[in-house]
């Protein structure tokens, strides 16, 4: 099969990369430098240099390419994540998941690609109800407004993959990715702040998060390929736990002090409601359909062994 990813040198991008090549796919990966070119040919893709944003070099190359997926794994994150500054810090990647999604969708459809996988969030959910969020239910109708721009752009995201009935499309909601490269890794930025016992648990700490090692994300993603109907699919482990359960174990596995805990007026104060939403607030998700319809299970079911081993193998 023959594969055009975009994001092919970020942190799902660049072991997905390596998965899809691995499985004798044919892979055009696509980067803005020419440095990550280099290595993504020596990684046995074909590189492809271009931005998103000019759509009709875009067009040009997936045209040439004529793929037959065409993945979207592309965001403009920063390496550190300041909740105070979210709304600032997350418009590139709002842009990405709005204009780039559309310019990546429509020169898949225009140039016949049978399948377009986007990558979305499995954090976007409201704080309703009870029990553990599914496909079916809706994205974050109220958020903290300096989240509002985010929820739209994940959900013209979704609906853009979701929108022809020509070009079937999958929207691979992943959970919070820990692992090489990521925040969570032990050069990240969570794991320094953790260190240094800046990362509390607020109030009670009952937000559950859903986390999912790269490699199982990679594995999922690969799953897809091979699933030809459109639908919306949550990518996450076996164990959402609230975050008064799964930080202390992730600072032991770091081997840092344990974590401090904050009321929670003063986190709202401190570094305001996005983060009090997440830490107190999110709801956590179900990956029943993704085991069910795609076949796969992961590799690291839960966070409390994903942890232990991502950081001894670091």
């Amino acid at each position: 099969m023959k594969v055009f990813l975009a994001g092919a040198t970020g942190v799902i991008g660049r072991p997905l990369t390596r998965q899809l090549i691995a499985a004798n796919h044919e892979v055009v990966a696509m980067t803005r430098s020419d440095q990550r070119a280099a290595d993504l040919r020596h990684e046995g893709a074909s590189p492809t240099v271009c931005d998103v944003f000019d759509r009709a070099k875009l067009f040009r190359y997936i045209e040439k390419a004529r793929p037959d997926v065409v993945i979207h794994q592309l965001t403009a994150l920063p390496k550190r994540i300041d909740p105070r500054k979210i709304k600032t810090q997350l418009a590139g990647t709002n842009r990405v998941r709005t204009a780039g999604t559309r310019n990546l969708f429509d020169a898949a459809l225009a140039t016949g690609a049978k399948r377009f996988i986007a990558q979305s969030i499995a954090f976007a959910y409201g704080p309703d109800g009870e029990g553990l969020k599914t496909e079916d239910d809706v994205l974050y109708e109220t958020p903290p407004a300096s989240f509002t721009d985010t929820i739209g752009a994940v959900c013209s995201l979704e609906q853009t993959t979701l929108s022809s009935a020509d070009l079937p499309g999958i929207v691979l909601r992943y959970g919070f990715f820990y692992g090489p490269g990521t925040v969570y890794a032990s050069d990240g930025s969570i794991a320094e702040d953790v260190r240094r016992k800046r990362f509390p648990i607020v109030g009670k700490g009952t937000g559950v998060f859903s986390f999912i090692h790269v490699e199982d994300a990679v594995a999922a993603t690969v799953a897809a390929l091979h699933h030809s109907e459109s639908g919306i699919y949550n990518i996450v482990d076996d164990e959402p736990a609230p975050l008064s359960e799964w930080l202390p174990v992730y600072a032991e596995s770091l081997g840092a002090p344990r974590p401090a805990r904050v009321p929670r007026w003063l986190a709202r104060l401190l570094v305001g409601p996005y983060a009090v939403y997440l830490a107190c607030d999110q709801r956590g998700s179900s990956n029943a359909k993704a085991k069910r319809t795609f076949d796969w299970s992961p590799q690291f079911p839960t966070w409390r062994s994903g942890f232990g081993k991502s950081l001894s193998d670091r």
